[in-house]
């Protein structure tokens, strides 16, 4: 059994407040965003809106759980979950044990619900090279020691990311390691030689997959093809330069009838910035700002290497799904499929946002 934290310290005020903030206007949105799609589907207005109140209950209970057990304690589960975790990735590729949709399989049927393991995977390898980092410390300049064992066990999981395939989440998997590996001292040289070697394979992956060229293409000019590579990114700015500056008010928007494809998932901002306008967007991405920033405080606070190794790959992922997805759905790069953290509609990401932040949490109230 786990002891609950004691200790004379709070939780950080401005991470809880700027998570629940985004979590409230993400459930508003979701209705907002979804309600006439859930009529045409289900025949139930609240259809989403319902199933996405149970993910937020269940993700808060998990959030407070997770502030009461000491993180140190979670080192024991870093190798059976990152195995449990792997496990799962190999099983969703068994027919009918995976669920199939939008040309990949990520989803894990459970019968009543749908899970998409890759959520517990960046949390399950965030712990696991928090744990192996913070025991390899002396060797961590040396690369067959200390570098060579994380890597190899990251490339595998990505392996297996890749098959689904999932390169967003694939390239988030890589970028924390390379963030943990520096923040653990390894030698510069080391993660200098990892990036160039994971760059022509990326290059790789891009040109000899039609689907992801095309969506490079489209990013360089969506006006080529309007009607169908480029339709989503179009309905997604034509969102933007609507709203203007105020919004054309709460569930008045125009787009999410049947124009933005899932605007409740991946395009949720899109529906933001038509409805909210310019001052909606903003005070989303400053929330944002300010639950990345008081993350990576708590890590650089943390009275252990592995406090502070945990509190910055789970920060660093939620920053780069948010950063994806926000630039993504304004043109800024290439669309990537990655849903908004604790706006999106889905429940396996926010189960798992949710229980990072209460991670998170647990650390700052153990600060040094």
């Amino acid at each position: 059994m786990f002891k609950l934290t004691e200790t004379d310290q709070r939780p950080d005020v401005l991470l809880l407040v700027s998570t629940l903030l985004l979590v409230t206007v993400g459930t508003v949105m979701i209705y907002s965003s979804s309600s006439i799609l859930a009529m045409e589907r289900y025949h139930d207005a609240q259809y989403f809106l319902k199933k996405q109140i149970f993910f937020v209950l269940l993700g808060l209970t998990a959030m407070v759980f997770l502030t009461k057990v000491p993180y140190q304690k979670l080192r024991y589960a870093a190798y059976p979950g990152l195995a449990a975790a792997a496990l799962l990735l190999g099983l969703i590729l068994i027919p009918h044990v995976g669920v199939r949709a939008g040309g990949a399989t990520r989803w894990l049927n459970l019968g009543i619900i749908t899970f998409q393991v890759t959520e517990l995977v960046k949390v399950a390898l965030v712990l696991f090279l928090a744990h192996f980092l913070t025991r390899k410390i002396a060797q961590i300049k040396q690369f067959s020691r200390g570098i060579a064992i994380p890597l190899a066990v990251t490339l595998f999981v990505v392996g297996l990311v890749m098959l689904q395939p999932d390169f967003g989440s694939a390239a988030i998997l890589m970028a924390i390691l390379l963030l943990m590996l520096y923040l653990a001292g390894t030698r510069l040289v080391y993660l200098g030689g990892m990036a160039a070697a994971v760059m022509p394979v990326a290059l790789y992956l891009v040109i000899h997959k039609s689907y992801r060229m095309a969506r490079l293409m489209t990013f360089l000019d969506p006006w080529k093809d309007p009607r169908n590579s480029g339709f989503q990114i179009i309905q997604s700015l034509l969102s933007f330069g609507s709203g203007g500056t105020f919004g054309v008010g709460l569930g008045d928007g125009m787009q999410k009838l049947f124009y933005l494809p899932e605007p409740h998932t991946d395009f949720i901002l899109s529906v933001i910035a038509e409805e909210n306008g310019f001052i909606g967007v903003a005070i989303v991405i400053l929330l944002f700002g300010v639950l990345i920033i008081r993350g990576f405080f708590i890590a650089f606070k943390a009275p252990d290497l592995f406090g502070t190794l945990l509190a910055a790959g789970l920060t660093m992922t939620l920053a780069l799904e948010a950063f994806i997805n926000i630039a993504g759905v304004m043109g800024l790069i290439p669309l990537k499929g990655l849903a908004l953290p604790f706006l999106s509609y889905g429940g396996s990401a926010l189960l798992m946002s949710l229980a990072a932040v209460g991670i998170l949490l647990n650390i700052s109230a153990q600060e040094s």
